[in-house]
């Protein structure tokens, strides 16, 4: 059982059990995918079917990382397989467990707040926004937020982080970045938002072909559904106005 029950490899060279970096990010890498597609299919359909199988996916996958051993989670042995011809970065395992429970955790307040219990709040939301930033800096940019958050309740610091980070260090010259290259970016950023008040980009006629769209598809919806809300169920809450929530709220309720 001891074969099987374990956390992180050892590595001859290494005083710490790890993990491997590469297959870590792109793991995180495929579950941000499919989370994004949940998210963004609950947001502007109002359906939460496919938000309730990606919920109960990622707890099984965190389940099976935490509590079993991380080389037999589904979502790793894929990242592994994209990454099998690259040669390893070796990673510390401690704080990436750390960092896993706090997945895990995330996991099981959507699985009975969305799959159990159907709850349609900025509770999930924020949960949701949450997960998915995790997954996104992992991925993108190799930066394990939890893993940093490991070193404010462990009197052992993480060691073996990815990128070297851990080891105090000085950047190198092509890692620095100058004040041409920040006024570049600035104006980039400035340029895109600007984009519509120059008129190049025409959206009105794009919106009020959704908005046809919208319409037709709400019409066909209300005739097929059984349950018609109330008008008293159908009133949107303060906390969904305030964020501006109050459309999305209307359709996740069958409201519009």
């Amino acid at each position: 059982m001891k074969n099987i029950f374990y956390f992180g490899e050892k590595i001859k060279g290494f005083d710490v059990r790890v993990l491997n970096e590469r297959e870590v990010r792109a793991s995180a890498g495929i579950l941000f995918f499919f989370a994004m597609i949940a998210f963004m299919n609950a947001w502007l359909t109002g359906n939460f079917y496919i938000t309730k199988i990606f919920v109960v996916a990622f707890l099984i996958d965190f389940s099976i990382r935490i509590f079993v051993n991380p080389k037999y989670s589904p979502s790793l042995i894929i990242g592994r397989f994209f990454v099998q011809y690259q040669k390893p970065e070796y990673t510390g395992a401690p704080q990436k467990r750390f960092a896993w429970i706090i997945g895990l955790i995330l996991a099981i307040t959507m699985f009975f707040l969305v799959v159990v219990n159907n709850v349609i709040g900025p509770i999930n939301l924020f949960v949701c926004l949450a997960c998915l930033t995790l997954l996104f800096f992992e991925s993108a940019f190799g930066i394990c937020i939890g893993c940093k958050i490991y070193n404010f309740f462990n009197k052992e610091k993480a060691k073996l982080c990815p990128g070297g980070v851990c080891e105090i260090q000085t950047k190198e010259d092509i890692q620095k970045i100058n004040f041409s290259q920040i006024g570049i970016t600035s104006l980039f950023i400035i340029l895109v938002i600007s984009l519509p008040t120059f008129g190049i980009i025409q959206n009105n006629e794009l919106k009020n072909t959704s908005i046809n769209q919208a319409k037709n598809t709400n019409t066909t919806l209300s005739n097929e559904n059984v349950f018609v809300p109330e008008k008293d169920e159908c009133e949107v809450p303060e906390w969904a106005i305030k964020i501006g929530h109050e459309e999305q709220w209307k359709l996740h309720n069958g409201c519009k």
